[in-house]
C-alpha cells in the first residue's frame, strides 16, 4: 500500500519501510510521529478513501543538508558578499500507513460524568 502525504510545503510518495528526507520537524531520534495530511492511498491502481488515514513514522535522525554559498557580486563597485546556508530537515522511516485517526471523546466522557454526579447528588 502506499499513500501520498504533504509535509513541509511538498510532497511525498510514501510505503511501509520506505526512507524519506522532509523539512525539519520537532522530535528526537527515535521518537514517532503522525502525518495526517494524507492526499492520496492506494494499493496498485485501486485508490482508496483517505477520510481518517495517517502514515505513522519514525524518526531516525536530524540532520543538515549540503552546504549552498550564496555570493553576490556587482561589478566595478568592490561590492562582495559571500554566505553559506546549510538547511536542516529530518530522516523518517515510514513504519506504517493506515490507522483511524483517535476520535475526540473526551467531551462526551465528560459530559457522562457530570449526568453520574448529578445522579448521585440527587
Amino acid at each position: 500500500m502506499f499513500a501520498v502525504v504533504r509535509t513541509g510545503g511538498k510532497q511525498y510518495r510514501v510505503a511501509a519501510g520506505d526512507k524519506i528526507v522532509i523539512e525539519k520537524i520537532a522530535g528526537e531520534a527515535g521518537d514517532t510521529i503522525t502525518l495526517d495530511d494524507v492526499l492520496l492511498a492506494g494499493e496498485g491502481s485501486d485508490l482508496k478513501d483517505t477520510k481518517g488515514l495517517t502514515v505513522s513514522a519514525e524518526i531516525i535522525a536530524q540532520a543538515k543538508g549540503e552546504k549552498v554559498i550564496v555570493f553576490k557580486k556587482r561589478r566595478r563597485h568592490n561590492y562582495r558578499r559571500k554566505n553559506g546556508h546549510r538547511q536542516r530537515h529530518t530522516i523518517l522511516r515510514i513504519v506504517a500507513i493506515g490507522g483511524e485517526e483517535k476520535k475526540k471523546a473526551a467531551p462526551k466522557k465528560a459530559a457522562a460524568k457530570t449526568e453520574d454526579a448529578a445522579a448521585a447528588e440527587a
